[in-house]
C-alpha cells in the first residue's frame, strides 16, 4: 500500500466525522466540518500528484480516487440539500453528471480508450469544493450563501460543460478506432 492509496483510504474515512460535526448543529461544529472536508478535498490534489510524482500509479488507486472524490462531494450535497442550503434539482444534476460520467467513463475503459480528466473539469471540482466548504459553515451573513451558490452554479455549467467535452472526446476515439 503507497502512500498515495493510503490518503485516498484516509478521504474516504474522514467522510463519516464530516457528518458527524455537521449534524452538531453549532457554528463551532460547523467549522470543523468544513475543515474536515478541506483535508479530505486536499487529500485528493495531493495523492494524485504524489502517485504521478512519485511514480505509484496503481489499478487500486485509478478505481479508488473517483469514487472517494465522489462519495466526499455527494455526501455533502446530499446534507446540504438536506437543511435546505442547496436546492435539490441542483444536488441532482451534479449527483447525475457524476453518475454518467463514472458509467461512461467504464464503457470507455472496456474499448481500451482512456479519457484523461479535462482542465475543465478540474476547476469544476475546485469550484465545487470551495462552495461546500463556504456552505457547510452555518454564517448568519447571508452574502456567503449567495456567494457559495454561485461558485455551485459556475461549477454545475462547468460539470455539463466538461461532460459534453468527454462525450466528445470519447466520439472521437470510437471513430479513430473504426478507422483502424
Amino acid at each position: 500500500m503507497n502512500l498515495p492509496n493510503i490518503l485516498t483510504i484516509f478521504r474516504v474515512v474522514l467522510i463519516p466525522f464530516y457528518i458527524l460535526f455537521f449534524y452538531q448543529q453549532s457554528f463551532d461544529a460547523s467549522v470543523i466540518a468544513s475543515a474536515i472536508f478541506s483535508i479530505a478535498s486536499l487529500t485528493d490534489f495531493l495523492d494524485g500528484y504524489l502517485a504521478r510524482m512519485r511514480s505509484e500509479v496503481t489499478q487500486f488507486g485509478k478505481f479508488l480516487d473517483p469514487i472517494a472524490d465522489k462519495l466526499l462531494i455527494l455526501s455533502a450535497l446530499i446534507l446540504l440539500v438536506g437543511i435546505g442550503r442547496v436546492p435539490a434539482w441542483l444536488a441532482i444534476i451534479i449527483i447525475g453528471r457524476e453518475f454518467t460520467m463514472t458509467g461512461f467513463r467504464a464503457i470507455a475503459s472496456s474499448e481500451g480508450i482512456v479519457i484523461a480528466a479535462e482542465t475543465t473539469g478540474k476547476i469544476k471540482m475546485f469550484f465545487q469544493t470551495v462552495s461546500v466548504i463556504i456552505l457547510t459553515i452555518d454564517f448568519e451573513n447571508p452574502l456567503y450563501h449567495q456567494m457559495a451558490m454561485f461558485l455551485l452554479l459556475l461549477s454545475t455549467a462547468l460539470a455539463i460543460f466538461s461532460a459534453c467535452q468527454y462525450f466528445f472526446k470519447f466520439g472521437r476515439s470510437l471513430k479513430l478506432m473504426d478507422v483502424k
